[in-house]
């Protein structure tokens, strides 16, 4: 009889790293919620902060810890790709957005906020550039 040497009780082999797991329902389902509020505040452009005021800002994406305390939302400008110098902005505003975030939704904690750049846009525009350029319909054999 073989036994499971992953059991409890006894240690991992080395080398393998532990599994990441998939993002809950619940987790899934509160980020996005918290997603469609912040949009609607950078929609409204609800901030003293002048900087943030006059930016057009994009939640793209928002990643909620496994406990639901932490929250990281990516952000973009649509047409511009200089996000980067936002995000001191954004880490001042981050105590009002969690207390909008903490009223608009009932949530036992609201989570922290921290602000990433989301890159994935000007990446894909890129991209999409570079699929109709000349020198690559030449290498498919027709001409555009």
């Amino acid at each position: 009889m073989l036994r499971d040497r992953t059991g409890p009780g006894l240690k991992k082999p080395r080398g393998t790293a532990p599994a990441k797991r998939a993002p809950t329902q619940r987790q899934l389902r509160v980020a996005e919620e918290i997603r469609h509020v912040l949009a609607g505040v950078f929609g409204r452009r609800e901030f003293r902060d002048p900087e943030l005021a006059v930016a057009d800002i994009t939640v793209t994406e928002v990643r909620l810890s496994p406990d639901r305390k932490n929250a990281t939302v990516f952000v973009a400008r649509l047409g511009r790709s200089d996000v980067d110098a936002l995000m001191p902005a954004l880490g001042r505003a981050a105590a009002y957005l969690r207390g909008v975030v903490a009223h608009a939704l009932p949530l036992r904690f609201a989570p922290a906020l921290s602000f990433a750049p989301d890159h994935t846009i000007d990446q894909a525009a890129a991209m999409e550039k570079l699929l109709h350029s000349p020198e690559v319909a030449r290498d498919l054999g027709r001409e555009s």
